[in-house]
């Protein structure tokens, strides 16, 4: 089932914690998150190494794409926040406050438009 919905960062913990709720196991451990998500960033990296790296898929292997697997990725990530009761929002804005901070004269910045035509 494929559905055109867009979520914020609430809904998403929110829908993920409905379906994940429904079941008596509930949230695994941290350790057993952590297992997961590895897990998730190798089927991710394989996706990539077939699409972009000098492995190509085998015949016999099924057919995924990079989507399906960040997409993957991001349930475990939104499983394991709220495992840990983590809001999401907050964390990206975190870590995106800092970045924004230390690498803002990392790279090379892209020169506006009119710079050109001057």
């Amino acid at each position: 089932m494929v559905s055109n919905q867009k979520y914020n960062t609430k809904e998403m913990q929110n829908r993920v914690d409905n379906f994940i709720s429904q079941f008596e196991e509930g949230y695994f451990s941290p350790l057993s998150m952590l297992a997961r998500f590895t897990e998730e960033v190798g089927e991710l990296a394989r996706e990539v190494n077939h699409y972009y790296g000098e492995k190509p898929k085998k015949s016999t292997e099924k057919e995924n794409t990079i989507e399906d697997e960040l997409g993957d990725l991001l349930f475990v990530t939104l499983s394991f926040a709220n495992s840990l009761d983590i809001d999401v929002a907050e964390a990206f804005d975190k870590a995106m406050t800092k970045i924004e901070t230390r690498d803002k004269n990392r790279w090379t910045k892209k020169t506006d438009e009119v710079e050109h035509n001057e």
